[in-house]
């Protein structure tokens, strides 16, 4: 596809392109009130989600994604508003499209799509058909509105990636995506990087990208990423980062992040170490972070290193047992699950 190699190309150009950060946590710093979606204020404040988009391109970013990260029937319905899916998606992409009218650089526009919130068969009552169709909706809509591609984000169950990208893919649109590990280097659902791995080699050429984004810190995000580098076989896809901003802290009745804009760069050098391509900020991320991550990768040459998780710790924050063991299985991968997964996909291949 046209848009996957004017990526690439980009990529070999500057080494890297550089996604945005939060979209929740700056909202919620003009104005917008605990429990509201985000998504509306496409609708009744645009201004201001173009403001934001602004800032991370001012502050470096390449790639921008769009305010509907919980714009599906299903996470709307809870406010009332299933009916206004398109809209919503169309407006989203289109803010996102004019905060770039004034950039001298190019910037792609990242349709953002994340979970249902339902739990789908045979371990909950949605149906993967109904998922499908609601992934697919929305991807229409954020086509109409004019995404160069679509980025599912944050998604914990196989089951719900596989809806997804089945119901992205029907737009002809590129796609990425990226899992959510929390403790022990797992998705909520016990998932490990492999896994999506495996899922998105079905799903080329359509897929161009996968890796990770949210889960609990940087360090635990670095974690999956070692383990998505010793893992990767297809060498054609591009390998993402989208961290959390550190450890999410209550102070005086307010959820903030413990990351510095120091910690931020240290954390993009790390991933991009370790082989991504797409490296952003997600929750708790602004345009400050954003910024700091622009500026440390600014004429840095990757340097490839011995994996130190204790350095990792020591620069990112703490790292879970788990996670930890899981990173030992994966670069150590002779006497571990790991191996087994590989020989039995080379016997499948002969």
């Amino acid at each position: 596809m046209e848009l996957i190699l004017r990526i690439i190309e980009k990529i070999k150009e500057k080494g890297y392109l550089l996604a945005d950060g939060a979209t929740g946590t700056n909202l919620f710093d003009m104005g917008l009130e605990s429990g509201y979606p985000p998504e509306l204020w496409n609708l009744e404040y645009p201004d201001r989600v173009k403001l934001n988009h602004e800032r991370f391109l001012q502050a470096g970013s390449d790639i921008l994604l769009t305010n509907s990260f919980g714009a599906n029937e299903f996470r709307l319905s809870l406010h009332g508003d299933e009916d206004r899916v398109d809209e919503i998606n169309f407006e989203a992409a289109e803010i996102a499209k004019k905060s770039t009218k004034n950039s001298k650089k190019e910037a792609f526009i990242a349709g953002s799509i994340g979970p249902t919130g339902e739990i789908i068969e045979p371990l909950g009552d949605l149906s993967k058909d109904k998922a499908e169709k609601a992934f697919l909706r929305q991807s229409l809509a954020l086509k109409a509105g004019g995404v160069d591609f679509l980025w599912i984000e944050t998604m914990s169950s196989e089951e719900e990636m596989e809806a997804a990208l089945l119901g992205a893919q029907r737009t002809n649109l590129p796609i990425v995506c990226s899992y959510s590990f929390d403790t022990h280097g797992r998705s909520m659902m016990g998932l490990e990087p492999a896994k999506l791995t495996d899922l998105t080699a079905n799903f080329a050429p359509s897929v161009f990208g996968y890796g990770a984004n949210c889960g609990i810190g940087a360090s635990e995000l670095i974690g999956s990423l070692i383990c998505f580098k010793s893992y990767k076989s297809d060498q054609d896809m591009i390998l993402i980062a989208k961290a959390n901003c550190g450890i999410p802290e209550f102070k005086e009745d307010k959820i903030t992040y413990n990351g510095t804009p120091e910690m931020m760069a240290k954390y993009a050098r790390y991933a991009i170490d370790l082989g991504a391509s797409i490296i952003g900020g997600c929750c708790g991320t602004t345009h400050l972070h954003i910024k700091a991550m622009s500026e440390s990768l600014k004429n840095y040459k990757p340097s490839p290193q011995t994996i130190d998780v204790d350095k990792i710790i020591s620069d990112l924050g703490l790292m879970t047992e788990g996670n930890k063991n899981m990173i030992n299985n994966y670069i150590n991968p002779e006497s571990s699950k790991v191996a087994i997964k590989r020989r039995r996909k080379r016997r499948r291949t002969l």
